[in-house]
């Protein structure tokens, strides 16, 4: 990885809060708020900049739709309990099917973004995604919980996965997160989904805890330091990062797994939101490529990379 060099100090230093809270569930309105802001905000720059405002645009669009439908239901508690006790994620990802509901939400969210200036590429892949009958949606889900897309329907894939946003985030909103508990290595504990990279936070009473993120119901979970956001592993963690950069954005390797995760310090920048900065620096996986570590983490808006 060219221009990379060793971290020491703040990246892996203790917390100021012996026990953080597990997890941190989502709100809804506020996550697609800020992350449509942080787009924004990332996009004024050169390079990639075009498409980050239209993620941008993408997140505004979900704030609307999240913002016209009904408050989310709560799960059903028998079914909540049996996935706690048995150390299982409250909403289960790899039997979600889409359902009228999901059908509708699609269709409002797809409608909005009807509108949303894009490439010409970028329209054909959404008249796909609003066009696919049952069968294919079903097909679609089920490569995005699997984290496997075609390439050569990566676009659709991506229209789809915003919707699907929408409908976990709201799932997950409601959930008990004192009640939440780790179910494994790099598993979301609401939905069981992988991280999308982890975060250094600046929460009061919580700051300098270490947290995943979910790239699918958005919510975080604790996760310690010097500990790989994977496989859990403790051996032969290193931390990278552009020389010269501003020190706010890592790649945590793993030699055990042979992945890497970013991580991000928001005690020194606040705005940092980990689904829109993973996209925002596309930079670091660039110079990873030329590394023996692999991505471990999934973002549906960087597939191809």
């Amino acid at each position: 990885m060219p221009r990379k060099i060793p971290v020491s100090g703040d990246m892996t230093a203790i917390g100021e809060v012996r026990t953080p809270p597990v997890a941190r569930v989502p709100d809804p309105l506020r996550l697609f708020e800020r992350r449509a802001q942080r787009f924004r905000q990332l996009g004024e720059g050169e390079g990639i900049g075009p498409y980050l405002r239209f993620l941008g645009d993408i997140c505004v669009a979900q704030h609307a739709v999240a913002s016209e439908l009904p408050a989310p239901q709560a799960t059903d508690e028998s079914a909540l309990k049996r996935a706690l006790d048995h150390g299982m994620p409250p909403l289960d990802r790899g039997a979600f099917r889409p359902d009228a509901d999901f059908k509708s939400l699609s269709e409002r969210l797809f409608g909005a973004l009807d509108a949303v200036d894009k490439p010409a590429a970028a329209q054909t892949a959404l008249n796909d995604v609003r066009n696919a009958d049952d069968g294919q949606l079903r097909v679609m889900v089920a490569n995005l919980m699997a984290d496997a897309v075609p390439v050569e329907t990566m676009a659709a894939h991506a229209y789809l996965a915003a919707a699907l946003q929408i409908r976990f985030v709201r799932a997950a909103s409601v959930l008990p997160e004192r009640q939440l508990a780790s179910v494994g290595s790099g598993a979301c504990p609401a939905c069981g989904g992988p991280p999308v990279a982890s975060i250094i936070v600046g929460w009061p009473h919580a700051g300098g805890a270490r947290y995943c993120g979910c790239a699918l119901c958005g919510t975080l979970w604790h996760h310690v330091r010097i500990k790989c956001a994977i496989c859990s592993s403790t051996k032969g963690i290193r931390y990278q990062e552009i020389e010269d950069g501003p020190g706010t954005i890592k790649a945590e390797t793993c030699d055990e797994c042979g992945c890497y995760v970013k991580m991000f310090n928001q005690q020194k920048d606040a705005s940092m939101e980990p689904f829109a900065d993973d996209v925002g620096s596309l930079g670091v996986d660039l110079l990873m490529r030329e590394t023996r570590f692999r991505r471990g983490a999934f973002n549906p808006f960087l597939l191809g990379y």
